[in-house]
């Protein structure tokens, strides 16, 4: 029997491997990236640990050769659907009450094989489904999800030592229960790492998931299942359904065992998805959590003080890595006006220098956006600069969808701090910038804490502490994640917890132990060493 008392240290974040041409992982990277782009593989439903083919297929190609088929996957029907609920419900019991450490054991041992086993084939799958460069996979789908299960089992270690005091009459406990009945989990297509964690933080606290991945992201997700199946994930514990989201969602969402959502996506789903909650709460077993990171209106503040180059470089990393598909991409950015020649002039010279393609071809910053939707959508934004007279295009404004759907970086400038491309969330390759006086430098920062309905991230850049500090307390509640003089992407686990309030989502913050904790419901056991005998009190005695 083991009776040992398992305290998982603290681990350091996982080394991000950097594809010189002609490193080992290079030479590996490239030749995964070979084999799958000369497969097509067949992707099912894994519910209950079983693989099921509905018959009913979709098709996963890549954004930046959209005729390219990677696969063919198979989608829920009601049937699925309701099977996937009852196998999370089967498994709930005997994985709650596996000891938390053998749980953590798994994630572990999933950490290892994406970092030694599996590293290359989820990065490829991320590139060429996801269409995502090698650093940018490479931070996301390799060390960002490690770290999500590193991290996550020494949070859990952390927030299972926390007890409450006992005297020698007594003996207090907490008892970190999950909640009851199953999570639903739906993730996203632009972080492999996010559909990681959504669904193995809320099996970590020992709740079981019904997944609904994004049909855009299906290649990583699948083979992220397969490595987690070959970790010692027992089956019905976390149940892979692909498929319509109205299909899923109102069969989900009306199960008396909803116990919490567990979300990454767009405003308008979450706030649907909690209204169908809400109407529901009459005979739910319990209040539900739901828990979601949404969207984002991020921006970057420059003072007089700020260094241009330091700022003009943060708005090309911040803008248009990943073709400003992040919920904390810049979008927004204020810069004062006696700068501002000087950083327009370095922000023309970097684009000049930007190269778009494949992301098979390492020299490319930029790759395609997601898919023909994003494509219009982003493009309709561009569109109305181009006819507004508030706002004129001073870098990119072209795209071209005949191969893959590349949209140029593209930089507006306007007159107006409320204009549409100012205010509305685009998720594509598109900065607009606003030139404010000097002088008016608080009044400014007011209209950026008042623009967006979004609070997620945000930067302020300058070289003068009072101004830091100024705009620090000025953007109090405009960003979950604030950064000095860097990009407002790139939050590390366990460096910078992250997400947003206002529209922005819950803030539950992921990467910390903050996000583990909504996944228990906490129960009081009270233990008295020698119960009364008597109701009477000793000052009731003569």
């Amino acid at each position: 029997m083991n009776n040992a008392i398992l305290n998982f240290r603290e681990p350091q974040n996982e080394t991000v491997l950097s594809y010189m041409p002609g490193s080992e992982e290079y030479i590996l990277l490239k030749a995964e990236l070979e084999r799958q782009s000369n497969q097509q593989i067949e992707i099912p439903l894994i519910i209950g640990g079983k693989e099921i083919k509905t018959g009913k297929l979709g098709k996963v190609v890549m954004p930046h050769n959209h005729q390219h088929v990677l696969a063919t996957y198979h989608q829920a029907t009601d049937k699925e659907v309701k099977m996937a609920i009852n196998a999370a419900l089967a498994a709930k019991d005997e994985w709650m009450n596996l000891a938390w450490e053998e749980r953590g054991s798994i994630m572990l041992k999933a950490a290892e094989l994406i970092s030694k086993k599996y590293r290359f084939q989820i990065n490829a799958a991320t590139m060429l489904g996801q269409s995502k460069n090698a650093f940018q996979a490479e931070i996301d789908s390799a060390c960002e999800i490690i770290d999500f299960l590193r991290f996550n089992v020494y949070f859990a270690t952390l927030i299972y030592q926390e007890q409450p005091i006992s005297e020698n009459h007594t003996i207090n406990r907490l008892e970190y229960r999950p909640l009851e009945g199953f999570v639903y989990t739906i993730t996203p297509f632009n972080f492999t790492a996010i559909a990681a964690n959504l669904n193995t933080s809320v099996a970590l606290m020992g709740n079981t998931c019904v997944w609904k991945p994004a049909t855009t992201s299906l290649l990583s997700n699948y083979y992220l299942m397969k490595i987690l199946e070959e970790a010692g994930m027992p089956a019905g514990v976390i149940n892979f359904v692909p498929g319509s989201g109205a299909t899923i969602s109102n069969i989900v969402m009306n199960h008396k065992d909803f116990a919490g959502i567990h979300f990454t996506g767009s405003n308008n789903t979450f706030n649907h998805l909690w209204e169908q909650a809400t109407k529901n709460l009459s005979f739910y077993k319990s209040y539900p959590k739901l828990i979601g990171e949404t969207g984002g209106k991020d921006f970057i503040f420059a003072h007089q003080s700020a260094r241009p180059l330091e700022l003009a470089t943060a708005i090309i990393r911040g803008a248009f890595e990943y073709q400003g598909q992040k919920c904390s991409a810049a979008s927004r950015a204020y810069i004062p006006a006696s700068i501002w020649d000087e950083v327009k002039t370095i922000l023309l010279s970097m684009t000049d220098r930007i190269k778009t393609g494949d992301v098979c071809d390492f020299d490319n910053f930029v790759n395609a956006v997601i898919d023909k939707n994003s494509y219009n959508n982003i493009m309709s934004y561009i569109d109305k600069v181009k006819q507004s007279d508030e706002a004129e295009i001073i870098a990119g404004g072209k795209g071209d969808a005949s191969v893959g759907y590349f949209i140029e970086p593209t930089i507006v400038v306007t007159r107006n701090p409320h204009f549409i491309t100012m205010e509305e969330e685009i998720f594509g390759p598109v900065m607009t910038i606003y030139i404010y006086e000097d002088d008016k430098f608080e009044e400014t920062l007011k209209i950026c804490d008042e623009t967006s309905p979004y609070a997620l991230t945000g930067a302020i850049f300058s070289s003068d502490k009072y101004a830091l500090l100024k705009a620090c307390k000025a953007l109090r509640y405009a960003a979950g994640n604030f950064y000095f003089n860097d990009k407002p992407t790139g939050a590390m686990v366990g460096q910078q917890p992250f997400g947003g309030a206002r529209a922005s989502g819950t803030n539950d913050k992921a990467g910390s132990h903050l996000n583990l904790l909504r996944w228990v419901s906490p129960r009081t056991v009270k233990e008295t060493m020698i119960p009364a005998t008597d109701f009477v009190y000793p000052y009731m005695t003569k």
